[in-house]
């Protein structure tokens, strides 16, 4: 490997600034028609007071790495191969379920996709989010309900005090989503991964979760992943962008440097298929073919099938992630000749 293909988790910040580093990680789901490779080496961090988008379409592993960093993977047909998640400079993978356990809420916290799905449908909202403060801070109930009114006054949810006391079928699409990252942020962790918090939302209540989630992360330092397909919901709140494809970082960079010159096919196939309104009438240019089967990915770069450029080196070798700048790492044989295109 070249020297220029360093791993991610050693640009940019020193480590001892370094909240959360993926280090590596691979990712096996063994099933009865074969072994599926969910994470081929993923490297990324995020350090305090930073946003960290994680993109690509479905099926890129990266709600994967987000439960392979809280340890809710399911286990079979998971397997985690190789690579390390380190939290403050621990490895979290060597440690026992119960030390997981407790960075979990308190050191890094998680909002899921489906707030309905991921909230007991049979008790209230304050219960469920009482129960933490209730069971990590030795709190009474008097007290940790409380704290639920208060965590629900921090994110906007008029009326907390009646509100408090209602069920999550009783709550819009967007206010139950406030009510997960109420949740989330209940015992002040050190990092938050959203992952999709936009979902099935529309247009204003995605902006409006989108500001709330930038205001609360400024206000506590946190270190924020968001995990996202869509390019458009993160580019004012992000501070750095990882582009992932068939379980591997293909691209990061800042997210300025990212929009104005993608260094990798794959992402500039996705900005070419967002609707522009400053290009009024033209048609939408979508990347074609699918994403590769990840038990049959293709030899050579994963993304070569699909990929305009390719070249008969694309069918043969892994392109390794080039540092190629300071803020900037692209796993393309041709990123150095697209950085110096005009």
């Amino acid at each position: 490997m070249s020297d220029r293909a360093v791993s991610q988790a050693e640009s940019a910040a020193p480590p001892a600034r370094r909240l959360l580093e993926v280090d590596n990680l691979h990712v096996e789901f063994r099933t009865r028609d074969g072994v599926a490779k969910v994470l081929n080496g993923v490297t990324y961090h995020v350090d305090a007071g930073e946003t960290l988008a994680v993109l690509g379409e479905s099926g890129s592993g990266k709600s994967v790495t987000a439960q392979a960093i809280m340890g809710i993977l399911d286990s079979p047909p998971a397997v985690i191969t190789g690579g390390q998640i380190r939290f403050q400079g621990r490895d979290m993978l060597s440690m026992t379920a119960e030390q997981r356990r407790l960075i979990r809420g308190e050191g890094i916290a998680m909002i899921f996709q489906d707030a309905l799905s991921a909230l007991n449908p049979v008790f209230t909202v304050g219960f469920q989010i009482a129960e933490q403060f209730r069971v990590r801070r030795g709190m009474g109930r008097a007290e940790a309900k409380k704290r639920a009114i208060e965590m629900l006054d921090l994110v906007k949810i008029p009326n907390a005090k009646q509100r408090v006391n209602e069920y999550p079928h009783q709550f819009s699409g967007g206010m139950r989503q406030r009510v997960m990252i109420a949740m989330a942020l209940a015992l002040d962790p050190q990092v938050l991964i959203a992952d999709e918090p936009t979902t099935a939302l529309d247009v204003t209540v995605q902006a409006q979760i989108m500001d709330l989630l930038a205001e609360i992360q400024r206000e506590r330092r946190m270190g924020l992943i968001l995990i996202t397909h869509d390019l458009g919901v993160v580019a004012d709140v992000a501070d750095r962008i990882a582009v992932m494809y068939a379980g591997r970082i293909v691209e990061e960079a800042h997210v300025h440097e990212l929009y104005e010159k993608p260094l990798h096919p794959y992402t500039r196939g996705l900005l070419a298929s967002i609707p522009r309104i400053d290009e009024k009438g033209q048609e939408l240019r979508p990347i074609p073919g699918l994403p590769p089967s990840l038990m049959r990915i293709p030899p050579g770069c994963p993304f070569h099938p699909r990929c305009a450029m390719a070249q008969p080196v694309c069918q043969e070798k892994v392109p390794p992630l080039l540092q190629l700048s300071p803020t900037r790492s692209s796993a393309c044989h041709f990123a150095e000749e697209l950085a110096n295109r005009d």
